[in-house]
């Protein structure tokens, strides 16, 4: 083990230029759905995605993801009939206008984009009493969405379009991987390169649903109380 003092290092800010790129990423930041060029991704720029996400931040460092890559294009025709079946359950669950209004939008992108991610969180690797989820068990997975997310900037960062589709039954996923049992599956990830970017979220330009106003989310020491 390294002397503590050895292992740190200056905390100092980023210039200008540095954190303006880091905003740009954040604000710029879409979920891709129709926009994948056929390219594949090279193998070095794939490389550089997974570091990015292998170095979020986890509770306990128990670093609880893995990373298929899934670029058969059977493989991921099967993905995708898995989504058509949940999709189609999920569509029945709204009603009226808003059920057609679902049909109409385009969810994935999983045949389209040249790779497939799939993100899975294993709760045993470091065993069963971990530093920091002694008293919250779902810890491992919201380390593992902190592995999406950065994985998720770093492309925005190098023109990769990355969207997350959701809407499976975690049972079609694992059978068609072969996940074991135990292991959670967080997300599907369509990544591919796009030139083109919706300036706001899709489902608000398509009228979906609009992004709140900040002020209404945020209270001052204690639930509600808004304002200071």
């Amino acid at each position: 083990m390294r002397p503590i003092d050895d292992a740190v290092c200056p905390a100092s800010s980023f210039s200008a230029a540095e954190r303006e790129a880091v905003y740009h990423a954040i604000m710029t930041r879409r979920d891709v759905r129709s926009q994948f060029q056929p390219d594949s991704l090279p193998d070095d720029l794939v490389t550089r995605l997974l570091t990015a996400a292998h170095h979020a931040p986890s509770v306990g460092f128990m670093q609880p993801w893995n990373f298929i890559l899934v670029r058969n294009a059977e493989v991921r025709a099967r993905v995708r009939d898995a989504f058509v079946k949940a999709n189609e359950e999920a569509a029945l669950m709204f009603e009226g206008e808003r059920r057609q209004a679902y049909r109409s939008l385009k969810l994935e992108g999983i045949v389209e984009a040249p790779l497939g991610i799939c993100v899975t969180c294993d709760p045993t690797r470091s065993g069963s009493v971990v530093l920091g989820r002694t008293h919250n068990p779902r810890m491992d997975s919201y380390s593992t969405v902190c592995a999406v997310q950065n994985l998720w900037l770093a492309a925005r960062a190098e023109g990769v379009g990355i969207g997350w589709v959701s809407i499976f039954r975690e049972g079609d996923l694992k059978e068609i991987l072969g996940i074991p049992d135990h292991i959670e599956v967080v997300a599907w990830l369509c990544a591919g390169f796009v030139d083109r970017l919706y300036e706001e979220p899709e489902l608000a330009v398509k009228g979906w649903r609009q992004r709140v106003a900040l002020e209404e989310l945020v209270f001052h020491d204690g639930w509600g109380q808004q304002g200071r």
